[in-house]
Formats: structure tokens, C-alpha cells, sequence
């Protein structure tokens, strides 16, 4: 029997995963969302034994039930290679009583590689599932680690496009340089002078055009997401908590069944999201540990059930989470008001209209697996010079935003469970705030000079992901205005 997929806004929708995964964003602006979450049909035991690919089958098939066995082990082959540089794909680092789920050994050295290598291949398979002839175009805005992830994936594969949006003063420098090195004949790169929100609002606006839905299929083309709105993207995340939790099994740190916490540093709430879905597929996760940095929307959301986007937008040092709006945030209200389309999709017109909604009491005492908090930009700083002091182990921002919060919880409540830390990116991804936090007096030196440093302290070789952009050639120079978003895109298109 299909797991078909339903939207979040519109209660006569049913599509198979290989539809949702091609739209990635259903006609009413919707999100896509398995109709039921399904259980693990393997004993944690089982999941102790198994490679990162073989838990990536037993995780998957369960949600992709429209893909053969051969079409989604292809896909998984070709996602989880040598692309990454170690064949854990998701080594676990015990440093000061966490448990670090290193997420950024793939080729851009952040967890987006984790989804974003398999999503083409997910992606062109459903193309010939469906019998799509058109071309796909992958539109997609970045706060800066999905862009650069996206890219890699989709460069040169046959019967694609890829355009990618970022905030232009709004990521870091080394976030920067990958996305505008990019090669690749089918990959576009286009900073917008606005924030991320403006970004990601201005690509779902072009989705839900359907005037220009139609001129692009007079082309030849259709869009499609490589964001975490697309299923094909969260649904690979929830691989790596069930394959954490069987590392732990496997080492002896937990007993089968033993129940641990899941912290995760949090923008678009996809990652956490993920581990929602774990959850409740029968992972033994008690509480889901949501970090946020000083835009801490989500904390304030977990705290009052009111969430507010009309406040300031702060840059800040963990540039992937400077986000106001939360898109997959919708698929869990979905879920706590009773999967009730019409419900939901009345929040998010709220969200719309006015900037804020209120859930009801009863929807806010359903959100018990959740912890929010956040971590200011000292605090950050902190963490990751008091984890390094202590331990010699670097922190990323975003990971010490996360750390910073697990502290915080571990001091409320006094909760001793082993705890699984999403680290999200690699340190020499943010090496300047890094190196800044352990020393200030780090800043005189140049962005290379200092993932130099960063790799003599760590003790860490620098990423080839780093080597490869110290001399490249910038190929991606266009600019635009937020306003003038369809029109780059269609100039790309040579519409």
C-alpha cells in the first residue's frame, strides 16, 4: 500500500511521494506531508548493525513507497560515496558529556549535504516515474548552506537547471566564495539586496504564480524545491537521528530502548522537524531540544504559542538560522491541530496578513517534546571557547548556539539524558567568528590565514571544500532587487 502525501492547506489533496517530491510545493501554497508517520519495521538492534546506507533504505522505503527497491538503493549509492570523507557519513564525537552528530563531512561541509546529495537523484527519478518531459528548474533561496549544497548537487545533472538566491551581505565570506565559484553550464548564483525572509517569500511567490507557471511550460520547464519545503529534502534528515541513536546502541553508550535527548540548532525548523518524525516513527527520543540564536522567533513561539514575525531581523554569527519564518514550522501545526487543512492554512494567511498567529491551548499542550531556548552572540562565543578550552574539540556558531541551549536546559531541569547535538557545519565554515571567539586578537589575519590557524589548533585537516575556493574564479556576478527576482529568473531561462 502507497504512503500517499497530503497538504497542509488544502484537505483534497493526495499525491505519491515521486508527485510531491517533483512539485515540491503543492498548488495552494501548501507543504507536503505523509499521511501517516510510519513505524521502524527493524528492532533497534537490527539498526546497531547497519551502515549509514543500509539505515538510509530502512528509513526511506517506509516514506518513498512509490520507488522500487532498486530505484531508491541507486539513489542512495550514488548519495552516500566518497563525496564524503569518512565512511561513517555521520560520525558521533563525544566531547564534555555530548554526543556531537557531525553532520558536515559531505562536499560543502554542512548538514545539507546530508539531504541535498540524494535529492537530484530523487528528483530526476521521479521525473521518469512521472513521465516528465519538461526541464526542471530548482529554485531555491539560501541563508547560506542550502545554496551552496544545492548547487554541488545539481551541477551538470542532465534535464536540470538550478537558481539560487541569497541574501547578499547576509551570509558569511566562505559561504560567499563557495556559492559564487560554483561551476557548472546549468547553475545560476544571484545575491538580492534584502534578508533571507525576503528571499525564501519571493521564491514561494514565484511557485505559486500561475501565469508564469504557464510561460515556463511554454519553454520546456517546471520548478521544482531543493529547500527543506520539499519532502525529498526532510525526509533523508531523518536517517541521521535514527542512525545516531543505533552508533550509541552499537557502542555500548546506551541500552536498547534507553530513551535520549535531541538538541538541534534551528532557522527553518526542518532539521528538528526531522527529528520530530523520528520520534514518532518509535525512536526513543524524550524531549527535542529547539536552539535558536538571537532571532529567537521559534523560542518565543515555544514559550507564549504566539508566533510573532514582526520584530528586527539581527545578523548575526550563525547566518543559516537568521530566519523570521520558519516555513517548515507548518508542517507541525498541520500535525498538533489534527491535521486539519483549513485550520492551518488559516494560520498561515495570519502569518501572511497580519505577521503573527496564536495556536489555541490546546494545540500549545500538545507541544510537550519540545524544549525552546536561545543563545545570545556572547554566549555562543563562549561555548565555543569554553568547549575548547576544556576539550580542544571547535565548535561551528550554529552548533554553539545549540551547545549554549543544551546547557541551558541541562541547568532548568536537571535532565541527566545522553543528548545527541546536531553540528550542523564545519568550524572553517565560519572560521573569522570562530577563531574570534577563542582569541579576538585573531581577527587581523585573512579568512584563509585563519582556516590555516583554525586546522593547527583543531588538529583538523582544512576541508577540500575550503582548499578548493582559495584561488577560484568568481563566475557568479548578478545582483537584483527583491522585486526584480522572476525577471533574473527568466533572463537565466532566456524567456
Amino acid at each position: 500500500m502507497d504512503l500517499m502525501y497530503a497538504s497542509t492547506r488544502d484537505a483534497n489533496v493526495s499525491v505519491t511521494a515521486s508527485q510531491a517530491i517533483l512539485k515540491g510545493l503543492s498548488d495552494d501554497g501548501g507543504l507536503f506531508v505523509p499521511k501517516q508517520i510510519p513505524a521502524l519495521d527493524v528492532s533497534l538492534k537490527e539498526l546497531s548493525g547497519m551502515t549509514y546506507q543500509q539505515t538510509a533504505y530502512a528509513v526511506m522505503k517506509l516514506f518513498f513507497t512509490d520507488f522500487t527497491e532498486e530505484e531508491l538503493k541507486s539513489c542512495i549509492r550514488a548519495a552516500y560515496d566518497d563525496k564524503f570523507d569518512t565512511p561513517q557519513i555521520a560520525p558521533l564525537v563525544n566531547a564534555d558529556g555530548a554526543y556531537y552528530l557531525e553532520l558536515f563531512h559531505g562536499a560543502t561541509i554542512a548538514f545539507k549535504d546530508m539531504a541535498l546529495s540524494i535529492l537530484p537523484h530523487l528528483l530526476t527519478t521521479s521525473a521518469r516515474k512521472n513521465q516528465v518531459k519538461n526541464e526542471i528548474v530548482i529554485l531555491t533561496a539560501t541563508s547560506g548552506d542550502t545554496g551552496k549544497a544545492a548547487l554541488s548537487g545539481f551541477a551538470d545533472v542532465a534535464g536540470t537547471k538550478i537558481i539560487v538566491f541569497y541574501p547578499k551581505n547576509g551570509v558569511s565570506p566562505i559561504q560567499e566564495k563557495q556559492m559564487v565559484t560554483q561551476k557548472g553550464a546549468n547553475t545560476h548564483v544571484i545575491g538580492i539586496h534584502g534578508n533571507f525572509d525576503q528571499a525564501q517569500t519571493g521564491v514561494k511567490q514565484m511557485f505559486a504564480d500561475k501565469e508564469l507557471e504557464k510561460e515556463l511550460a511554454a519553454h520546456g520547464y517546471q520548478f521544482s524545491s531543493a529547500n527543506s519545503i520539499n519532502i525529498g529534502r526532510l525526509v533523508p534528515q531523518i536517517v541521521y537521528y535514527v542512525y545516531a541513536y543505533a552508533r550509541l546502541l552499537a557502542k555500548g553508550e546506551i541500552e536498547d530502548g534507553e530513551s535520549i535527548n535531541v538538541t538541534v540548532p534551528t532557522g527553518n525548523f526542518g532539521n528538528i522537524l526531522a527529528a520530530y518524525y523520528a520520534k514518532h516513527m518509535g525512536l526513543p527520543i524524550a524531549k527535542l531540544i529547539c536552539a535558536s540564536n538571537e532571532n529567537k522567533v521559534l523560542y518565543d513561539f515555544f514559550e507564549t504559542g504566539t508566533y510573532d514575525k514582526n520584530r528586527d531581523f539581527m545578523l548575526t554569527s550563525s547566518p543559516s538560522m537568521d530566519i523570521l519564518i520558519s516555513s517548515n514550522l507548518e508542517r507541525l501545526i498541520y500535525r498538533i491541530a489534527g491535521n486539519d487543512a483549513a485550520k492551518n492554512a488559516a494560520f498561515m494567511k495570519r502569518l501572511s496578513d497580519e505577521g503573527v498567529y496564536e495556536i489555541t491551548a490546546e494545540m500549545k499542550a500538545s507541544l510537550g517534546d519540545f524544549y525552546g531556548n536561545y543563545a545570545s552572540e556572547q554566549e555562543t562565543a563562549e561555548t565555543i571557547r569554553d568547549l575548547y578550552e576544556k576539550t580542544g574539540y571547535v565548535l561551528d556558531t550554529h552548533t554553539a548556539v545549540a551547545a549554549a541551549v543544551y546547557q541551558k536546559y541541562r541547568r532548568q531541569t536537571n535532565d541527566a539524558a545522553k543528548t545527541v547535538i546536531a553540528s550542523t557545519a564545519s568550524p572553517f565554515k565560519f572560521t573569522r567568528s570562530v577563531m574570534n571567539a577563542i582569541d579576538p586578537a585573531y581577527d587581523a589575519k585573512g579568512d584563509f590565514e585563519l582556516a590555516d590557524e583554525l586546522s593547527r589548533i583543531a588538529k583538523t585537516a582544512v576541508p577540500k571544500a575550503v582548499e578548493e575556493i582559495r584561488t577560484a574564479e568568481v563566475l557568479h556576478k548578478t545582483e537584483c532587487e527583491v522585486a526584480q527576482m522572476p525577471d533574473a529568473v527568466k533572463k537565466f531561462l532566456g524567456m
